[in-house]
């Protein structure tokens, strides 16, 4: 297992492991429902809503890793960085850095 002394250093990997227009796609929705979930359950006042955040958010982005980048999560090696790095490539898509 590679280790990362920073998440500078995992950035450009975790770009490499989505390479894939479809997973990125995918890892995009999923990050937005994440979102749309974490919005409802705070308007409607239902907190186990939240429960449903993760699901989507994994969910589509495992089904682009196993269904079409053909690789395993980083999440199952680099768990913070992975998660961290979801949200900065969300927000490098918001901000046209990374195309999908």
């Amino acid at each position: 297992m590679r280790e990362f002394a920073s998440f500078r250093e995992f950035y450009p990997y975790y770009l490499d492991e989505h390479r894939n227009r479809t997973c990125r796609r995918l890892h995009f929705i999923g990050s937005a429902l994440v979102i749309a979930i974490v919005i409802a359950a705070a308007w409607v006042r239902q907190p186990l809503w939240l429960l449903l955040a993760p699901v989507a958010g994994y969910g589509f982005a495992w089904i682009g890793h196993y269904g079409f980048e053909k690789n395993r999560p980083a999440t199952f090696r680099h768990p913070l960085y992975s998660l961290l790095g979801d949200w900065v490539m969300f927000a490098d898509v918001l901000r046209g850095r990374q195309r999908i």
